[in-house]
């Protein structure tokens, strides 16, 4: 017998079980990216979406698919950012963007996600906490597609044609790592290692300094 405090989820309408499904996704994001993903139970995430018990099962098939689809759409989201800006440099410079914009833009979405006063912080904070904490699914994607990677990759060869292939990779694998060492929650030792000199809220201004690095790994 079913308990009648606890709504079947089949018994909406369809705009009803979206908005359920929507409140499922973004209660969920949030707990994955502030307490980690083994630290989340299903209950956990229907309480704080204030919906049904069986939602995460109705909805999205297991956590672990809910996981896996919260990661798909915001790495999805994140890299048609980093397209769109890459397209917009081919447009400016006929096909062949300099080393700089380039990594402009692979380096602008993921830190402007990051600065503390943007909506899309947590997305941002899940998809680090994927590169540690994820699913086996998470796993193989970011070991295995690239797809998004190939076009900056061509871009760069393109840009310093006069340097062996396999040089490109390289530096272009050594910059991504920036990418994972420069978040607004990890420069506490730097500021300490500095004595305050490094204290930079100004995502822009971080973003420059980043560029000015990563571009002169392309420069010799």
């Amino acid at each position: 017998m079913t308990d009648p405090l606890i709504q079947d989820p089949l018994d909406t309408t369809d705009e009803a079980q979206a908005a359920t499904k929507a409140a499922v996704f973004i209660a969920a994001e949030r707990l994955f990216a502030l307490n980690g993903f083994q630290n989340v139970s299903v209950r956990d995430i229907t309480a704080a979406a204030g919906v049904n018990l069986a939602s995460v099962n109705y909805h999205f098939g297991s956590k672990d698919a809910l996981l896996f689809e919260i990661f798909r759409r915001r790495t999805a989201e994140l890299n048609r950012e980093r397209a769109r800006m890459l397209h917009e440099a081919n447009g400016r410079h006929a096909g062949r963007p300099p080393v700089r914009e380039i990594l402009a833009a692979y380096f602008t979405p993921p830190m402007r996600w990051a600065s503390p006063d943007n909506e899309r912080r947590i997305s941002l904070q899940f998809i680090i906490r994927a590169r540690s904490e994820g699913n086996a699914d998470m796993r193989d994607v970011l070991r295995n597609d690239v797809s998004h990677l190939a076009r900056f990759a061509d871009a760069l060869i393109a840009a310093r044609s006069d340097l062996p292939k396999e040089d490109v990779y390289w530096r272009l694998h050594f910059v991504l790592g920036m990418i994972h060492n420069n978040r607004f929650a990890e420069f506490d030792r730097l500021h300490h290692l500095s004595d305050g000199l490094t204290r930079e809220g100004d995502v822009e201004a971080l973003l420059r300094r980043m560029l000015d690095f990563a571009e002169a790994g392309f420069s010799a």
